[in-house]
């Protein structure tokens, strides 16, 4: 299983829920990488989609303790259950939040990480890459950058396969 996700230099990923500083190469990565696959997703991330709605042309699934219906998703209440809708597609990408990540993060084995040199406020992290001897770096683009801030795509590869 795959993950998408922007880091900081000290690799937060948000603040109050949303991303404090957004990078628009970064979003159409994101949009590339994700379109007609599946994606898990937590509800509060959702809830700064869009208008708060699904992603579109994406099989989006919903993790939440919620009872929620969820138009253009499906709605699941454990990971066991996320796994399950996930297996139904060749593709799937995990995609936030922090809580999201950690639980998901011992099936990951690749995440594809725009890396966004600055440090804005986060009170939320993705776990530090660059320092697990589990994880290595198998590429990455020439720093690019969007007014002033400097950022690179990279992909990450777990060593050793998913962990769960």
């Amino acid at each position: 299983m795959d993950a998408v996700v922007a880091v900081y230099a000290d690799w937060g990923i948000g603040a109050k829920g949303t991303q404090p500083l957004v990078i628009p190469a970064d979003r159409v990565r994101f949009r590339e990488l994700t379109t007609g696959h599946a994606v898990i997703v937590g509800r509060k991330t959702l809830e700064d989609f869009p208008g708060g709605r699904p992603l579109p042309r994406r099989h989006n699934i919903i993790i939440t303790r919620q009872d929620i219906a969820v138009d253009g998703a499906a709605v699941v209440h454990s990971m066991n259950e996320a796994l399950a809708e996930a297996a139904k597609y060749e593709r799937c990408f995990v995609i936030g939040g922090a809580s999201v990540f950690a639980e998901y993060f011992p099936h990951l084995t690749r995440v594809f990480v725009t890396k966004i040199d600055a440090a804005p406020h986060s009170d939320a992290f993705f776990p530090d890459l660059d320092a697990s001897p589990d994880w290595s770096c198998t590429e990455a683009e020439p720093w690019a950058e969007h007014e002033g801030v400097k950022y690179r795509f990279c992909v990450y590869e777990r060593e050793s396969g998913p962990q769960g």
